[in-house]
């Protein structure tokens, strides 16, 4: 069985077929489906899918960095009526970007470390998104370590030393498509960096594996991580769907 810790499923790009995604995705072994938050718009699709799929779709709370504007504080206050009215499994997908657009750099370090606050407040780890940026937030969440923050480095591809630095933390490694592609340098890293923080996702529909790159990803490929991240660290896939699955349940706190 292998949980997907990272898949944006009410997307619009699964609005014809999300059944469907869902079927193949149970066919495969999947056994449960985490939804990260992006901002106020995508509360309701993502409730929906949990209430169509109870147990099985999972859905966090929070404001992406992407998603900060100058009306953060209003989209905050959304998580934070949220976050009052029911239970969550993390406050996600939050972080920083450097990528995009750097316009709005001071406002995301701030909805950033008030959502780690939240983390704190209410005992929920929480799922980053640090793209172009990992040095800054690892810098950033020292403070909040301390008192016993947890969480991922979603759709983890940076160094060997960041990654060290990341499991000193006690944090861990979201692992997905980009382990696939021939550039992304990660697979040459990860006998190095090993299984012992690292859980498995797929950020869908983005970053789809191969033979799928460039095209709509699903859940159900995460077969495909799998099987590249067992060549990388020479052990069996029943024997990694295990250890992440079981990863993903401590942090999680999944039953």
């Amino acid at each position: 069985m292998l949980i997907e810790t990272h898949a944006h499923l009410y997307s619009k790009d699964f609005d014809e077929d999300v059944d469907q995604v869902i079927i193949r995705a149970k066919e495969v072994g999947i056994e449960k489906i985490l939804m990260p938050n992006i901002d106020s718009q995508s509360i309701e699709p993502m409730l929906g899918l949990e209430t169509a799929y109870p147990n099985f779709c999972l859905p966090m709370i929070g404001l992406h960095p992407c998603s900060v504007t100058s009306n953060y504080e209003d989209e905050l206050a959304r998580v934070s009526f949220w976050l009052k009215k029911r239970k969550f499994i993390a406050i996600g997908e939050i972080g920083t970007d450097l990528y995009w657009d750097q316009t709005f750099w001071p406002e995301q370090q701030k909805a950033f470390l008030q959502q780690c606050q939240w983390a704190l407040d209410y005992d929920l780890p929480i799922a980053i998104h640090s793209r172009a940026s990992i040095a800054e937030t690892i810098d950033l969440i020292k403070p909040y370590v301390l008192k016993g923050l947890k969480g991922v480095f979603h759709c983890f591809s940076g160094s060997l030393a960041q990654a060290a630095e990341i499991k000193n933390l006690g944090f861990y490694l979201g692992i997905g498509g980009v382990l696939t592609f021939k550039n992304g340098g990660l697979n040459e890293l990860m006998a190095e960096i090993g299984i012992d923080h690292i859980i498995l996702e797929t950020d869908s529909p983005y970053l789809a594996p191969k033979p799928f790159r460039g095209k709509r990803n699903e859940p159900a490929y995460l077969t495909h991580i799998v099987r590249e991240l067992s060549l990388c660290l020479d052990m069996n896939i029943s024997e990694i769907s295990q250890i992440t699955s079981q990863h993903a349940k401590t942090l999680f706190r999944l039953k």
